[in-house]
């Protein structure tokens, strides 16, 4: 996507751009490369974050971006209460919800009328909110400076992979510098590259699945607007007849507005700021509004087949796309990073069979798979491809102004939830539950106390235990003899943490006694009712991918 220029947008990137150094590496005979464990491609939200949670578990990482500065325009800006607390264990989740635009409550418009409203966290007590908008340069700048507090990290910019050899134990890569070439010899590389990989050339894989053929304009605009921090987004508005749009609110006055056009619209000419400027005074009703940035995109859903290729795995938009319509794009592509890992650390260090990351392909190809269900889903009710699919659109937009199934059945863009994994790390459960999540699920947030009576919230009680597998369990006066390598967090009168307001035991369906083993990406990978040492150590082996 190509940026406006715009004073604003220069202003915004003129403070993240950074500059090339040359690398001790760069001066080691061809023959003789530098060797490194982990070599990650592409300095995004993705590529910036997994390199954090490598080198927080005591990995090396070298991280290689072929630009210099953080990339231009506000791109993804809707990060979900799942990403948040990942980046709460990354140590920037603080900041970036601080400068973030907090929101939860959606409306759905059909021309002047509005339909219904949701919102994605009805229920108090979770630290983080259901979603912030955030520019992804303000992500990645944050991104950027906690790297700078990891030793561990060697990111280079203007460092470009334009070669790739696979070996049995390593993959060669050749790196092409403003002062010329070098390799560098990885024994895993990761490809954070974006949806335009040259990586996933270099191994000629190819992305399965559709691209749409209608047009999206994006503005974001910077004004001074009284309009709620909600989504809105409207059918066949009158401002834009015939057609969707959607209002979002970011960071410094900035609003992001995205505007369907024709398929047959001339990409050039619609992103003219004088063209697209009459369309924006059209929908806010005066032209009191300055341009920070515009593009045109087209739908696509697509995948790889397969995310691991020998040493080179593939995370983010490099190894599958969805359309932006419910926040499933970057928030996917941080999942991978939680994912990936904790997985690839165990493998580094010998503590789990490289067989292990073939779990990272299993599950994240599924969730690729439901993200690209749903994110197709929307694309088809909001541009439909037949006479038939928009008959179906109306009738269901008719329906949803008096009924609630029909309210039900509108898709103006699933908002992204964390996805459930049915994985061969998970043991099925041996009792009967009647709440909580499950094996293969993500860990639910809920507020504790310490001993002492301070406020804490259980994501942030996982975090502070470090990075290997959990043991949360409820007390009943036996205290549970965890295998080796096992944190506990115990709740009750005979543990670290209360449950003053009895949401913990609520929200994980627990009596006392009863026990959940985490992963360290803070899925479920076992739960018990009555919890024994060898039924928690054969969890934790079928979790490790020890058999």
């Amino acid at each position: 996507m190509a940026p406006a220029n715009t004073p604003h947008a220069k202003t915004a990137q003129a403070k993240t751009q950074f500059g090339y150094r040359r690398h001790p590496d760069q001066d080691r005979p061809g023959s003789s490369p530098a060797a490194h464990p982990v070599v990650i491609v592409g300095a995004g939200p993705v590529g910036l974050s997994l390199a954090i949670d490598l080198a927080q578990r005591g990995q090396r990482v070298v991280l290689l971006d072929d630009a210099d500065r953080i990339g231009e325009g506000s791109r993804a800006i809707c990060f979900s209460k799942r990403s948040l607390e990942y980046w709460d264990r990354l140590g920037v989740g603080d900041r970036m919800v601080e400068k973030g635009v907090v929101w939860s409550v959606g409306r759905i418009f059909h021309g002047e009328s509005q339909l219904y409203q949701f919102n994605l966290l009805p229920e108090d007590g979770h630290k983080r909110p259901a979603f912030i908008n955030l520019q992804q340069y303000y992500a990645e700048a944050y991104l950027v400076d906690r790297i700078n507090e990891l030793p561990e990290i060697d990111l280079r910019w203007r460092n470009k992979v334009t070669a790739l050899e696979q070996r049995n134990d390593s993959a060669l890569l050749t790196i092409e510098t403003p002062e010329g070439a070098y390799g560098l010899n990885a024994r895993y590389v990761v490809a954070c590259d974006g949806a335009r990989s040259s990586l996933r050339q270099m191994v000629g894989a190819e992305f399965a699945g559709q691209v749409f053929e209608d047009q999206f304009l994006i503005a974001d605009v910077k004004m001074t607007a009284e309009f709620p921090t909600e989504r809105w987004f409207w059918f066949d508005p009158p401002f834009h007849a015939g057609r969707s749009a959607l209002l979002h609110r970011q960071p410094d006055d900035v609003w992001r507005i995205d505007l369907q056009l024709n398929r047959y619209a001339d990409p050039v000419l619609e992103k003219k700021p004088e063209n697209v400027r009459p369309r924006i005074a059209r929908m806010l009703g005066h032209d009191k509004f300055e341009f920070e940035w515009i593009s045109l995109y087209k739908f696509q859903c697509r995948r790889m087949d397969r995310f691991i290729h020998g040493r080179v795995i593939f995370a983010g938009d490099s190894a599958h796309q969805v359309s932006p319509f419910g926040a499933r794009g970057a928030n996917s592509g941080l999942e991978d990073a939680e994912n990936l890992s904790w997985k690839l650390d165990r493998v580094l260090r010998g503590k789990s069979p490289a067989s292990l990351l073939e779990s990272y392909h299993i599950e994240r190809s599924a969730a690729a798979d439901e993200n690209i269900r749903e994110s197709t889903r929307s694309t088809d009710f909001m541009a439909p491809n037949s006479h038939q699919e928009a008959r179906l659109r109306k009738a269901v937009l008719s329906l949803a102004k008096e009924t609630e199934f029909g309210k039900r059945m509108v898709n103006g863009g699933r908002l992204s939830v964390p996805c459930s994994y049915d994985t061969p790390l998970s043991s099925l459960d041996a009792d009967t539950w009647r709440g909580g999540p499950p094996p293969g699920g993500s860990m639910l947030d809920a507020p504790a106390a310490t001993s002492a009576g301070k406020p804490i919230y259980l994501t942030d009680a996982f975090r502070k235990g470090g990075t290997d597998f959990t043991l949360l369990s409820f007390s009943n006066g036996a205290p549970i003899d965890a295998p080796d390598g096992v944190k506990g967090i115990r709740i009750g009168a005979d543990g670290e943490f209360a449950d003053p307001s009895g949401l913990v035991a609520k929200r994980y369906g627990a009596v006392p006694g009863a026990a959940y083993l985490l992963r360290p990406d803070g899925y479920v990978a076992a739960r018990f009712r009555h919890p024994t040492r060898s039924a928690i150590a054969a969890a934790l082996a079928r979790a490790e991918g020890l058999y």
